[in-house]
């Protein structure tokens, strides 16, 4: 019994040799890193068109974190990410000055939009003016949905009302409703209260529910939407994967990158504007 045991075993590891395969027991694990993102980018589709090209060059995995832009930054500052790609300026310069993050990079642009209901309760369709629109919604009590998640998104919003000498809380419970969620389940939202709400382009156009909501204000340029690339500090955080990362931002703010970004299209609409400067 012994001995065909022994013929058996062999025979087995002969097998695997010839399928390339070894005996091991540490099997070879795939190349990753984890990427703290915007929820626009993921939700957008974004992603599921660009990274299958970065891992196919490089076989390198890319694991996202789809969170709001504030949430993102966090997790960047625990070190739970590698690499942190999002769009809130201000707090990602803050974050590299912090010593958080190594250096940040521009990627590419598109804008916001403010879309609302076709009856348009607040008579803010076709303006250009973002500032004048909050105001009159704020004046009719129109029903606003927030997303009051402390991402890019809702930081660009606080910054309107503001600009607007508005402070929307006074209205909250009643005309102005937080979410707490990402731009689609906010969307999603805002088409069932048939509400106002602020969103980037990107996850608008690639947003299917959207009932009688249609966009009411554009081109304003206070609109402009911004997105940046940085690595975590392997300094603050020495299990952050410094090369791979690094290979990723460098791969994004290529010509390939670039190219991958500007690409990327729903029907003839395209998403995102490359604007990286090497």
């Amino acid at each position: 019994m012994a001995l065909n045991r022994i013929v058996l075993l062999k025979g087995v590891i002969a097998g695997l040799a010839m399928l390339g395969m070894s005996m091991n027991p540490v099997v070879a694990q795939q190349k990753f890193i984890t990427v703290a993102s915007t929820t626009s980018t993921e939700q957008s589709g974004l992603f599921k068109h660009i990274l299958p090209i970065f891992e196919k060059k490089t076989g390198v995995q890319v694991r996202v974190i789809a969170q709001g832009t504030g949430q993102a930054l966090e997790t960047g500052r625990r070190g739970d990410a590698d690499v942190l790609f999002v769009h809130d300026k201000v707090a990602e310069e803050k974050f590299v000055a912090d010593g958080f993050g190594v250096q940040r990079f521009e990627v590419m642009y598109n804008d916001f939009v403010l879309v609302g209901p076709k009856a348009d309760p607040a008579k803010i369709a076709g303006t250009k003016d973002i500032v004048a629109g909050y105001q009159k919604i704020a004046a009719a009590k129109a029903p606003f949905a927030s997303r009051g998640d402390k991402s890019g998104t809702h930081a660009a919003e606080l910054r309107l009302w503001k600009a607007a000498g508005i402070d929307p809380q006074t209205g909250k419970g009643t005309w102005y409703r937080e979410t707490g969620s990402g731009m689609g389940p906010t969307l999603n939202t805002a088409s069932g209260m048939n509400a106002y709400t602020f969103t980037d382009r990107g996850t608008w156009l690639s947003f299917r529910n959207r009932g009688d909501l249609v966009i009411v204000v554009e081109g304003d340029q206070r609109l402009f939407n911004q997105y940046g690339i940085m690595l975590v500090n392997p300094a603050k955080h020495a299990h952050v994967k410094k090369d791979l990362g690094q290979a990723f931002i460098d791969w994004v703010i290529s010509p390939e990158g670039q190219k991958a970004i500007a690409d990327y299209k729903i029907g003839t609409d395209q998403l995102f504007f490359p604007n990286a400067k090497r």
